[in-house]
């Protein structure tokens, strides 16, 4: 993400699933995969995509009528930055906190732990 790019918001972060699963849309078409979830106005959609043009969020395309919409950061760096402030701001920067309370609250599939211990296997040999 660029250093001006803030972490989003929960509602600035439910336009970018819709952008990172479906590519460039415009706001008659991210407002349906929204109303899915909540019901949410189109013109708050509309507000809220523009609040995330100038944040840099997103990058908006206005050679056509319908403005045309698109993340503005990539989707591993927005998660990799919400990660890193969660295990600062919850667990006093231990990723092992994080990673203990979360297998903790919620069971993990057989192919989840699968690749868990192939993380830490690579980990560990890193430190070999």
């Amino acid at each position: 993400m660029p250093r001006t790019a803030p972490i989003p918001t929960n509602a600035e972060l439910e336009i970018l699933h819709v952008l990172w699963k479906k590519g460039p849309q415009t706001v008659r078409q991210i407002h349906p995969a929204l109303r899915r979830e909540r019901d949410i106005g189109y013109t708050t959609v509309l507000k809220t995509l523009q609040v995330m043009a100038e944040k840099g969020l997103v990058v908006r395309d206005e050679t056509e009528r319908s403005h045309v919409y698109a993340a503005g950061v990539p989707e591993a760096s927005v998660k990799r930055r919400l990660v890193s402030d969660l295990v600062e701001r919850a667990f006093g920067g231990s990723a092992a906190g994080l990673v203990l309370q979360a297998l903790s609250s919620k069971r993990a599939t057989p192919g989840e732990l699968k690749q868990i211990r192939q993380l830490l296997d690579e980990h560990k040999q890193g430190d070999a």
